[in-house]
């Protein structure tokens, strides 16, 4: 079996995933935080295991960043799996206050059994979990109503664990970004890339760049519409309908980069990440969801490479 493409765990998510474990029995509930233009992907498949039956609260967030019928679609979904999902904007602060209480509302059935054993109340502690880059500093900064917890939108910004009071009916544990040590599902990892949920150095930009052309031909096509294609033309003024991701960002190079591919390679994924391209969710709920192979096809030109091929397919590593 070829090793995957895009790999990415640097040191300081290691050591925090450790000492993160360790927390995780001093918490009542968990707010699990995913990227709401790739809800699916940023799902870690080792949280189940690690939480058990702790109190959770899904917070679906960038939620500015998808259009509102992928929204519905999505919120629609999460209720036929039996989940309440929260959308918010961290950034903007939208959605954050509903977040809080119901962080607060979990934890009053512990409130509850301490005061039975003739415990004094003590404020709720939570964690907010989840993948590099999905907002969870930001969420914090809101909640807080104050900048203490460093933000930004790029992978690997928060290094260790944190807890920070709220109020006093809540106190935050703020965490690295977590992810798996092996990325198994290129697909996913090729969101993740896309996204910039993980580091840059993790994956060949040319090559993600025309895959992420591949995968918004394949949505559109399982969705039958021309949104995200429209998109593409609306800002560089190329049709991308009749053409490979590698071939569009060939043209776009020549139109407008000079003919520097790794120039044009940048500038679409920045301006994806940025929303200059507008809303544009790249999952579909798995009832509307693409045939696996479809999928599959947007990442042949990443797991085909061989280990030489991409600078970073070593694992990363990072100061703590």
């Amino acid at each position: 079996m070829a090793s995957p493409s895009i790999q990415w765990y640097p040191g300081h998510i290691a050591k925090a995933e450790r000492s993160l474990q360790t927390q995780l029995k001093r918490v009542d509930v968990v707010l699990e935080v995913r990227d709401a233009r790739i809800p699916l992907s940023t799902l870690h498949p080792k949280l189940d295991q690690w939480l058990g039956d702790k109190r959770r609260v899904l917070v679906i967030n960038r939620v500015d960043m998808i259009p509102a019928a992928a929204r519905d679609q999505w919120q629609a979904w999460f209720k036929s799996q039996g989940q309440v999902a929260y959308y918010t904007d961290a950034n903007q602060g939208t959605g954050v206050g509903q977040i809080s209480r119901a962080a607060q509302a979990a934890g009053v059935a512990m409130n509850q059994r301490r005061k039975d054993r003739g415990m004094r109340s003590r404020p709720v502690r939570a964690v907010v979990i989840g993948f590099p880059n999905v907002g969870k500093s930001a969420l914090i900064n809101r909640l807080l109503k104050r900048r203490i917890v460093e933000s930004a939108r790029k992978a690997g910004v928060t290094k260790q664990l944190r807890w920070v009071r709220i109020s006093d009916e809540l106190e935050l544990l703020d965490s690295p970004g977590i992810i798996p040590a092996q990325l198994t599902d290129q697909a996913a990892a090729l969101k993740l890339a896309i996204c910039d949920d993980i580091g840059q150095a993790a994956y060949d930009t040319q090559r993600v760049a025309s895959a992420f052309v591949d995968l918004l031909q394949q949505l559109d096509a399982a969705q039958q519409t021309t949104e995200r294609l429209q998109a593409l033309k609306n800002r560089y003024e190329i049709a991308a309908t009749e053409c490979t991701g590698e071939t569009y960002l060939h043209q776009l190079a020549e139109h407008r980069f000079q003919g520097s591919q790794e120039r044009a390679a940048r500038k679409l994924l920045q301006e994806f990440r940025k929303g200059v391209l507008g809303k544009l969710s790249l999952e579909i709920p798995p009832a509307l969801d693409l045939p696996k192979s479809s999928v599959e096809s947007a990442v042949d030109s990443l797991t085909e490479l061989s280990q030489t091929e991409l600078l970073p397919n070593a694992v990363a590593t990072a100061p703590v």
